[in-house]
């Protein structure tokens, strides 16, 4: 059992199924989101999401003999203990209380296409990294807004006090300029005050958008090098004397049943 569970594991086709299952279920739940689908449809797409939900709990199973009896090593993966808690989350009752977040679980299902595909994870993993890195980078941008936020209150708060009447208002409208969002409406409002207001607004979105950002994105390229380098490692990683022994019973196992075979054969 447990040859068999690691031979469907390791085939190329089993992530292909588990990525086809996710698509479908995102379909299903999409689907869902129509009255008149749902009208029409609703025991077959409840069927169908109950279905798929059963398969996921089969490859979860799949995953577990296949590495027993050291069951540990699944649940030291990450990425499969995001998968079992969203199973997990997903057998709650879809009734009484529990109802939304059963029915919030179930969209935890489309997020597990991030843990199938290794590209998706090396990204998330790299953001992960990059946490730590961009706190220093949000603290200078929060210094940078409150700088900026107490300077438009006393330039523009009389001017424009929909927009600059308080500290609060004047950091949402900063945020605001910020996503370039009609940034140059607010300016030109500000210039009818004076004709220099717009410097206050073209060093904010210099500072505030072009060069925060370009910070960000240097801290993301970092840690994904970082992210490569490091899952590289683990590939090259030198095999564990548990491996080397798994690896001998499973070839001895095999010979063994080939042996049988060529007995039978000259028999």
């Amino acid at each position: 059992m447990k040859l068999f569970a690691q031979r469907v594991v390791n085939h190329a086709f089993f992530d292909y199924s588990i990525i086809a299952l996710i698509l479908i279920n995102a379909a299903v739940l999409g689907l869902e989101t129509s009255r008149d689908m749902m009208a029409l449809y609703e025991y077959e797409l409840l069927l169908s999401s109950d279905i798929i939900l059963a398969l996921f709990i089969a490859e979860a199973l799949l995953k577990m003999i296949a590495v027993m009896p050291r069951l540990g090593l699944y649940f030291k993966d990450g990425w499969n203990l995001f998968d079992f808690s969203v199973i997990v989350l997903s057998l709650l009752p879809a009734t009484g209380e529990l109802a939304m977040v059963a029915r919030l679980a179930r969209l935890l299902r489309v997020m597990r296409l991030i843990s199938t595909i290794p590209e998706l994870r090396l990204i998330v993993s790299t953001l992960i990294r990059s946490l730590p890195g961009m706190s220093h980078v949000i603290m200078l941008m929060g210094v940078i807004f409150y700088m900026y936020a107490i300077a438009g209150y006393h330039l523009f708060a009389e001017h424009d006090p929909q927009h600059w009447g308080t500290l609060g208002i004047s950091l949402l409208t900063l945020f605001r300029v910020v996503t370039l969002e009609d940034w140059t409406d607010l300016m030109y409002t500000a210039m009818e005050m004076s004709g220099y207001s717009w410097m206050f607004f073209v060093s904010f979105v210099v500072m505030g958008t072009f060069v925060i950002i370009n910070l960000f994105i240097a801290v993301v390229l970092n840690n994904l090098d970082e992210a490569k380098q490091e899952q590289l490692r683990e590939l090259q990683g030198p095999v564990g004397k548990d491996e080397i022994l798994e690896e001998l019973k499973t070839t001895q196992q095999a010979l063994q049943r080939l042996q049988e075979k060529m007995e039978r054969m000259s028999g």
